[in-house]
């Protein structure tokens, strides 16, 4: 039976990376992926998914519109699919995450999500609440604070390095705007 994989992390932890490393993996081996990625992001232009070491492919755009199961489902039927890929699911509703487990449970596909825990206030990004609840396997990414210690949080900063405490909940950035930090650091930084 077909799994919902939930793998998260913080900022910088190579989510991306290993996502379409996955991908090639199934695809070297002549299998068929579908590779999605949330339309709020266009950091790296539309429907790509980009890692900071440089991989890259295409994927189709999700927003909150976006029957999964239906959609995944359609392109299942023209071509027998091996996996669906998920990039920034935290960016995923908790509806899609259910769609998401019925691609598992009726299509047989595997689905691997790959997100961001906690937004820089330390709370939970709704598609991430319904992944850690949902997912048959969950799996942590790990990367490094400043001082070397794991890296669980996400630190907004402005464009002088100071912390920003009051905002939405979804700012698109990468570097520039955020710090992956350890817990400690992440609380001085908030209190500072």
């Amino acid at each position: 039976m077909a799994k919902l994989y939930f793998y998260y992390s913080s900022m910088n932890a190579g989510k991306s990376t290993t996502l379409l490393q996955s991908d090639f993996n199934y695809r070297e081996r002549g299998m068929d992926t579908m590779l999605w990625t949330a339309a709020v992001d266009d950091r790296y232009g539309q429907g790509r998914i980009v890692s900071r070491i440089g991989l890259e492919a295409p994927a189709h755009l999700f927003d909150s519109q976006t029957d999964m199961l239906a959609a995944i489902s359609a392109q299942h039927d023209a071509t027998s699919l091996s996996c669906v890929l998920v990039d920034e699911a935290q960016f995923l509703s908790e509806a899609q995450v259910w769609q998401l487990g019925g691609v598992c449970d009726r299509l047989n596909i595997p689905v691997l999500c790959y997100g961001i825990r906690t937004d820089f206030q330390g709370q939970l990004f709704p598609g991430s609440a319904a992944l850690l609840g949902l997912a048959d396997t969950l799996s942590e990414i790990k990367t490094i604070c400043e001082c070397g210690r794991k890296a669980i949080m996400n630190l907004r900063v402005d464009g002088q390095g100071r912390a920003i405490r009051q905002g939405d909940q979804t700012e698109i950035g990468g570097n520039d705007r955020y710090l992956a930090l350890c817990r400690r650091h992440f609380v001085e930084q908030m209190q500072g």
